[in-house]
């Protein structure tokens, strides 16, 4: 669809620059968004999407450029001037206060008054609302944020976008948070805001999103737009050589040939359960080995792998490392020298980084240990292997002393995969470590996460990505209610296997199945 066929852009950029002392973050960029349109902006973390939307959603003010909005040349110098003029953004880290309810964060900045009050039961309803017209129905308003589960926080951060009637909607990795039931409401959703007139701008690294959703579609890379064309237009292959400026040759790296089972693997889990998460889980991760953790989310994954970690209370049941039976009672415990785990979490923001303290102390945090001696740090052991790290990650950082949380999404997530490699961990436990990263940030983890193994770790891997399974693991544990209902090795592991044993049924008969296999 041409311009003249699809109206005027509401939003225009020409020319605009970002630079952040040395580092350039966006040069000469040029983008042009139309009202009842979805515009998909692609590219590696650290290609200045990030500093793109920070800049209309009057976050930074840009060095160079101009911002157009219906053909008249704004300037925002906070982001109540953007919302104001209609443009809303829904960021990866969200915005929520957790101790307030969720009709407190939803009507936060222009809540409804009474008598110089706030009107509690018309601030209700505007949460309810705003919550149904999220297609998250299923929130109470009054719940307190901090005691919903990720994916129901998100869901509540674009309820609390909507709130705003937005003209211009800008969502950044909005869905990498949410279940599969979840992402699919939230299509809906924004299938009916473009229907209704609104601009939507979407940041997503997972190109089947985009592939359903997308009107058009904008490539950055190294700061700069490279390319702009109908969705659907391109192959999956040619937009990521756009991306990177290279082809992607192979995703994955090649998995070793099936080994035989050894009699004492390096983590056997017998029988563990939890509270009504985690029932009689038993399961073996061999020295060498990557094996996956899969299913649809919220089966009790992510809670096998906090029991592991002994972050968990009154967990049950019998672990060992090595042949040696063990109850890592914390995570301290965990990550000893007796044990040897490692944990990279879900939430890179509020569990994995310092996001105010430097590149190098996030990374030695873990060892401490190792760069100390007699309880005094060593600078100069702690600055060695921190350059190491950086090194063997790539961690593109301008110095070891800037804080992390100037480092893009991607690099971030490598400070968190390093911060516990420098602990020479044994066993390491992963959860969706490459949520919200980039596709060539995410072949990097791959190679490495097939290096460790290769050096010897154990791996457990937990992804919501079933091409990760499948290109990754050498096997694959599908959990369902808590309860691993099927183990899935070499060539097994399919999309239609692991889909059917999400579901529990047999991928063969379509019955539903009554247990592990």
């Amino acid at each position: 669809m041409t311009e003249s066929e699809q109206g005027p852009p509401i939003l225009r950029m020409e020319g605009v620059s970002k630079r952040y002392g040395g580092v350039r973050a966006l040069e000469n960029a040029n983008l042009a968004v139309s009202a009842g349109r979805i515009h998909a902006i692609l590219g590696e973390n650290g290609a200045g999407k990030s500093t793109l939307i920070k800049i209309l959603a009057g976050v930074v003010a840009p060095d160079e450029g101009r911002i157009a909005l219906d053909d008249r040349e704004v300037a925002f110098g906070a982001p109540a001037d953007a919302s104001r003029a209609g443009i809303v953004c829904i960021f990866q880290e969200l915005s929520l206060v957790p101790d307030l309810s969720v009709a407190d964060n939803i009507a936060i900045v222009n809540p409804p008054t009474r008598f110089g009050m706030i009107d509690r039961r018309a601030q209700r309803r505007v949460a309810e609302a705003a919550l149904a017209r999220a297609g998250a129905e299923d929130v109470h308003p009054m719940a307190l944020v901090k005691d919903l589960p990720l994916s129901r926080r998100q869901m509540v951060e674009i309820a609390k976008a909507l709130a705003r009637a937005p003209r211009i909607l800008i969502l950044d990795e909005a869905t990498s948070a949410l279940t599969a039931a979840d992402v699919a409401k939230v299509f809906v959703v924004l299938k009916r805001l473009r229907d209704e007139g609104l601009a939507l701008l979407y940041i997503s690294h997972r190109m089947h999103e985009i592939a359903e959703l997308a009107d058009e579609c904008t490539v950055f890379r190294n700061g700069s737009n490279v390319a702009t064309y109908p969705a659907g237009t391109k192959s999956d292959a040619e937009v990521v050589e756009l991306m990177i400026g290279r082809e992607l040759s192979a995703v994955f790296p090649p998995k070793p040939r099936q080994r035989t089972a050894s009699a004492t693997p390096l983590l056997d889990v017998r029988r563990l359960s939890w509270t009504n998460r985690l029932r009689d889980v038993s399961f073996h991760v061999e020295t060498g080995e990557v094996v996956g953790l899969g299913g649809l989310d919220g089966q009790g994954q992510r809670e096998l792998l906090l029991a592991l970690f002994g972050v968990l209370r009154g967990v049950t049941g019998e672990v060992r490392v090595a042949g040696r039976a063990v109850a890592p009672a914390s995570p301290h415990a965990a990550k000893s020298t007796a044990i040897g785990m490692a944990l990279i979490p879900e939430d890179r923001k509020t569990e994995g980084l310092m996001l105010p303290m430097s590149v190098g102390a996030n990374l030695s945090f873990a060892a401490l240990d190792r760069v100390s001696r007699a309880g005094v740090l060593d600078r100069d052991r702690e600055g060695k292997l921190v350059r190491q790290m950086m090194d063997l990650l790539a961690i593109r950082a301008g110095s070891i002393d800037i804080p992390v949380g100037a480092l893009s999404g991607g690099n971030q997530q490598k400070v968190v995969i390093a911060k516990w490699l420098m602990a020479e961990p044994r066993i390491i436990l992963l959860n969706d470590p490459t949520r919200g990263i980039d596709v060539a940030t995410k072949q990097e983890i791959y190679q490495l996460l097939r290096k460790l193994a290769d050096a010897g770790a154990a791996i457990l891997f937990y992804t919501t990505d079933y091409s990760e399974l499948i290109g990754c693991c050498d096997r694959a544990l599908v959990i369902y209610d808590g309860a691993i209902r099927r183990v899935l090795v070499g060539e097994e592991i399919t999309e239609r296997a692991l889909v059917a044993s999400a579901l529990n049924i047999d991928s063969d008969t379509g019955v539903v199945a009554g247990g592990a296999s």
